[in-house]
Order: C-alpha cells, then structure tokens, then sequence
C-alpha cells in the first residue's frame, strides 16, 4: 500500500498545485480533458495482497475516485464489479484495463442506481458473478453548483442529488447485505462537505451529512453481525465532477491548508484500509482526508 518510491515528500509539492487552466465540461465530466491529468495511482500504487480474493461491487467506478479504488482494490487481489452511466463507457474501459491489467476480474456494469430495480439487478449480477459481496463501496455522486442560492436549484436537481447519493446507497446497502459474509464491509464516500457545506453545494451537502448519519447508524446495527460500516470524508478531489459542476476550476482546492486538491490516488488507500483485516477493530468510523481542514 505504498509508493514505488518510499522517499518521503512535501505533501504540499507532491502534485499539481492551482492555478490551474480554467476549464469547463458538461456532465458527467471526462477524464481525458483535464488539465493537469488526474493521478489515480496508475504509476504509483503498489499492492501488498490486503484484499487477497475478496469480492466487490464498487458504484461510480469509472473515473475519479472510484477508478482509483478500483485500480488498488485489484493491485491488492480483489476482484471488481463496477458501475457506471451509459454515456461513460468510454472511461469505463480505461477502469476495466486497469483492474484486468492488475490480473484480477473486472466486470463493468451501466446502471443508473437512482432506479430501485436496476441496483436490485446489480446486486444480483454480482452475486451470479462472484457468488458473495465481500465490499461493498457506495462511491457514486452527483453535485450540481448554484451559486445564487437555493432558489435556483429545482426540484430535479434535488431529486437527482438524493436519489444518486442517498437512494442509491441505501437500496444497495439493504440489497447486498444477505450476500455479505461475517467479516465483510460497507464503505460510504461522504464528504468535508457534510461538516462543512458550501453554500453553492447545498443539497449535496446535505446528502453528504446524512451518508455520515446513515454510516455510524448501519455500523451499530451490523456489528453484532461481524460487519463493518465506515465512510471516506474527502476534501477537494481533483475529478471530472469538477470541472463539469463547478464554475471555477482555476482555484480548485486552493483553500485547503495545504493550498491544492488531493489527486485520487490519495484518497484510495483510506478505502483499502478500511475494506482490509487491518481495520478489523474499525466500525462507525469517519476517515477525514480534507488536507488539513479540521473536522469535528
């Protein structure tokens, strides 16, 4: 779970820092534009068989964070069921080579989790597929700026926030738990945002508190089952969200204490550990990876 190279360095220099080239997409956002490129640990993540033949669905597999899971959850032994949306097929087949390159399965799957029935069919491919769901990773999101306020964001755009992020991970959560075996997991992608919402990301950082809440909640009511349930809290993570939802991209993570946005192959190695034996003692547990912001 480290480097290639073990030399310590500056945080703060490790990779690109803002200003970046002001940039804007449509949704959902491609990898491929992006300037600089996002790191997802391609050339860097090294695994050390933690996740050795475990079995997992990851949602929102197809860039950002999720393709950066994907590519450390394989390099550590696991084998990986994605989703994606059917626009994103082309990113999705970077995330496929990736995981197969790796020598582990990967199974992509387009999908729309703000349907019930098709997460009910997702869950149920994976189960025809590797017989168990040993992690389950709640990762899909969407966000959408308003920067003049609530009165902006119509009932679509909330109803798309909270079915993908809320919904979504709920039906998954429910659907997967009678194929999850003792010792597995249940990890949740929240946000700084639920701790510390910006005003033009108000729905979504409602959904974000309430992935906390639900979080801590399912972990105390599995416990007893040997199941774990944690979340990932990023801060500014430098993805195709970003510059097909946010007006400026030039001074993206800049507010961050160490004054840039994580690359992806940094958040990567939360979601490995808690998925992991490691974390075997870690249930209901909220890792903050925010560079630096303070967080209750």
């Amino acid at each position: 779970m480290a480097d290639e190279d073990p030399t310590p360095r500056d945080p703060v220099t490790k990779h690109p820092q803002p200003e970046f080239p002001q940039q804007d997409q449509s949704p959902p956002g491609w990898t491929g534009p992006m300037d600089p490129p996002p790191d997802h640990g391609e050339d860097s993540y090294r695994g050390s068989g933690l996740l050795e033949g475990r079995k997992t669905l990851l949602t929102g597999g197809d860039s950002g964070i999720g393709r950066a899971v994907a590519l450390a959850f394989a390099r550590e032994g696991a084998d990986v069921m994605f989703t994606h949306l059917p626009e994103e097929e082309e990113e999705a087949a970077e995330t496929t080579r990736l995981v197969t390159e790796a020598g582990r399965k990967a199974v992509p799957v387009s999908c729309d989790i703000r349907e019930e029935e098709q997460c009910r069919l997702l869950v149920e491919g994976a189960v025809a597929e590797f017989g168990r769901i040993d992690i389950l990773v709640n990762n899909a999101a969407y966000q959408m700026s308003q920067p003049d306020g609530i009165q902006d964001i119509t009932t679509e755009q909330f109803d798309r926030v909270m079915r993908t992020n809320i919904y979504g991970m709920f039906w998954l959560s429910k659907m997967a738990l009678p194929h999850i075996p003792k010792g597995g997991s249940i990890i949740n992608s929240a946000s700084v945002q639920a701790y510390k919402p910006s005003p033009h990301l108000l729905d979504y950082a409602t959904t974000k508190g309430a992935i906390v809440t639900f979080t801590q909640g399912l972990a105390q009511m599995l416990a007893s089952d040997d199941i774990r349930v944690n979340a990932v809290a990023p801060g500014p993570v430098w993805t195709p969200l970003i510059p097909a939802t946010l007006p400026d991209t030039a001074n993206f993570g800049k507010q961050a204490p160490l004054g840039r946005p994580a690359q992806p192959a940094e958040m990567a190695p939360a979601y490995v550990f808690l998925a992991s034996s490691r974390a075997s003692y870690i249930t209901a547990e909220i890792v903050n990876a925010t560079g630096g912001t303070p967080l209750p």
